[in-house]
């Protein structure tokens, strides 16, 4: 039971990893190129990179995908810290 526990483990903290690592790819060669235009605080990626780090792949992802959901101009701004 211990070793399907370390499997588990390590396969959440890689995919933690991964999942970070496409986000800051994206603010580092993707996102300069648009003007910011993020109506949130913290922007959604760096909200993506916090709440993978706090709650792991799966249900940082999953606060993630919300928060971009709700990025569009019906949707809130202003102060939005990750759960």
């Amino acid at each position: 039971m211990r070793l399907i526990a370390a499997i588990w483990q390590g396969i959440r903290k890689a995919l933690e990893w991964f999942f970070i690592i496409l986000i800051r790819f994206y603010q580092g060669a993707i996102s300069p190129l648009f003007p910011p235009s993020c109506r949130y605080t913290p922007t959604c990626s760096q909200y993506g990179v916090e709440a993978i780090k706090k709650h792991g792949p799966f249900k940082g992802g999953w606060y993630t995908i919300k928060r971009i959901a709700s990025c569009h101009p019906w949707g809130g701004s202003g102060y939005d810290p990750v759960p």
